[in-house]
């Protein structure tokens, strides 16, 4: 089978080559894939620097989008020939892959497989982060951080679904326009301008009330002192390369929680969430309320090049690999 195979972590160790074709197991799918969605944390993977370290040669890639061809015993919620997107360990830049029957969801009829590729991660995350940790109400404001990139872009969307003022900050107007573009109401370049200073102003001295953070590093460190009394920040990431130390005094005087979000963890530890959060996240995409902007595909020859550019921020939206 051929796949994007991961030879060493080291992060420029990848290449196409072959892999045993996967088989569907007891409670699996096996999917034929049509394309995948592209990660910072397959960045992170191919330089043993995420979570789940697998064991090498591997295929990157933690989600899929494609056909059923064959199912496991005791799979009844998917079948051959249904159209899905699937969550998976690693695995999704190939040819083929197996994903446990909790992590694999039929998509709309409307939604296209390079949509599908780049929707469970991305949109997960930014509803999960929202929904369920911030607890976002309508009227709020929400800050988004690394608004012009998959996950970010997904927060805007999602924050102005349910009802928020959305704040975007990026690096660069075209990246702050795409972020405009997709509903976001007032923007901040990073790279020109102050962060704290503007997430201030923006809100009449009065502070953002919730912050979605994928960067981390100095970005946080501003959002923590630019919070309002009350607020609530949901760290994602530290796309910047910086993990924050957080002064607990700020969070005490100001009744500020932080929350860490790693969304991909409900898929073994809490899969029952997911259906629930996918069939809203599926109503919003039918209803129009959320346009997944898939900027960038690359094949499976071009996967070593999909994930430096994705790591060098020079795409917008989701990047997709269709093998």
């Amino acid at each position: 089978m051929r796949a994007l195979v991961c030879s060493a972590l080291d992060g420029v160790s990848l290449a196409p080559g072959e892999l045993p074709a996967p088989q569907a197991g007891p409670g699996e799918a096996l999917i034929a894939v049509k394309a995948a969605g592209v990660n910072f944390a397959d960045t992170l993977m191919v330089r043993g620097q995420y979570q789940e370290k697998p064991e090498l040669p591997f295929a990157p890639g933690l989600e899929a989008a494609g056909e059923v061809l064959a199912v496991g015993a005791g799979v009844t919620r998917v079948g051959p020939g249904d159209r899905v997107m699937a969550l998976v360990g690693h695995g999704a830049f190939a040819e083929q892959v197996a994903a446990p029957e909790s992590g694999v969801f039929a998509i709309p009829d409307a939604m296209d497989f390079a949509t599908a590729a780049g929707f469970a991660v991305t949109y997960g995350t930014a509803h999960g982060a929202l929904r369920w940790h911030a607890d976002l109400q309508p009227g709020e404001t929400l800050m988004v951080h690394g608004a012009a990139g998959g996950v970010g872009l997904a927060a805007v969307e999602c924050g102005k679904a349910l009802g928020a003022r959305v704040i975007a900050s990026a690096g660069g107007a075209d990246k702050l326009a795409v972020a405009a573009a997709h509903g976001a109401d007032a923007t901040i370049d990073y790279k020109t301008e102050d962060l704290k200073q503007r997430m201030r102003a923006l809100t009449d001295g009065h502070g953002v009330d919730v912050v979605f953070d994928p960067v981390g590093g100095p970005v946080f460190d501003a959002s923590l002192r630019a919070t309002a009394w009350g607020g609530r920040l949901v760290v994602i990431g530290f796309a910047a390369g910086t993990v924050q130390q957080i002064p607990a005094n700020i969070l005490l005087v100001k009744n500020v929680s932080v929350h860490g979000m790693y969304w991909g963890s409900n898929r073994t530890r809490a899969p029952e969430r997911l259906a629930a959060q996918f069939a809203e996240l599926f109503e919003w995409y039918l209803a129009g309320k959320i346009r997944p902007l898939v900027s960038h595909r690359y094949s499976l020859e071009e996967g070593a090049q999909a994930l430096a550019d994705l790591r060098a921020r020079k795409t917008t939206g989701k990047v997709v690999i269709t093998p």
